[in-house]
């Protein structure tokens, strides 16, 4: 999987933020996004950004989130690319490669964000938050993992008067991974069947 793909986050937020809310109004918000949302849509735009600052790689798509332990991706452009959790298996499938990747959810659950907002747990114990204040209309939030073996350094969360706008991951090769979500609705009607994945036939599947 590249490595933008490997540091994906799904976090989707929401918040009626202002530049004069205290820290503490910031976190309330946040926590209660995690009691009050059920499933979640928007479109995404995605860029990979060097540690030199070079634009290496631009995607865009649309995600999808349900509670408990679902979501999933589907990048459109430049290609056709879904990434599907069902509540018990993370499935990555590649359709130009016509490969598809599987393993437990339970083995990832602990390493990577991908998983905070369909499956979260006390946000604390993983995370150390911190409130960053306003810019541009925009209030930010700086998540630092605690464990160690996590492919990402540091994530920052963006949110508007509506729900999150941005987020920035900072992986531990220096390359920043910036989305921008579009289009959201907030506890939209979404199937679990949306959220099943069966390999068409010829696709070659790895489990790991």
């Amino acid at each position: 999987m590249p490595s933008s793909l490997r540091t994906l986050l799904i976090l989707l937020l929401t918040a009626c933020l202002s530049p004069a809310l205290a820290e503490d109004d910031a976190r309330a918000r946040l926590d209660h996004f995690f009691q009050e949302m059920t499933s979640f849509q928007a479109q995404f735009q995605q860029k990979v950004i060097s540690e030199q600052e070079e634009l290496l790689q631009q995607s865009q798509g649309k995600v999808y989130l349900k509670h408990p332990g679902r979501f999933r991706w589907d990048y459109q452009v430049p290609y056709q690319q879904q990434i599907i959790a069902d509540g018990q298996y993370l499935w990555t499938y590649d359709e130009d490669l016509a490969q598809a990747t599987v393993q437990k959810m339970d083995a990832v659950l602990g390493r990577t964000p991908l998983m905070l907002l369909s499956e979260p747990r006390a946000l604390d114990d993983d995370f150390e938050v911190v409130s960053q204040g306003s810019h541009q209309g925009i209030d930010w939030l700086s998540l630092t993992p605690r464990a160690r073996d996590t492919d990402f350094q540091h994530i920052f969360i963006g949110l508007d008067h509506q729900a999150v706008r941005m987020m920035v991951l900072h992986d531990q090769f220096g390359q920043q991974t910036q989305i921008r979500f579009e289009d959201r609705q907030l506890n939209p009607d979404l199937p679990d069947t949306h959220f099943h994945f069966e390999p068409p036939p010829g696709v070659d599947v790895m489990r790991h």
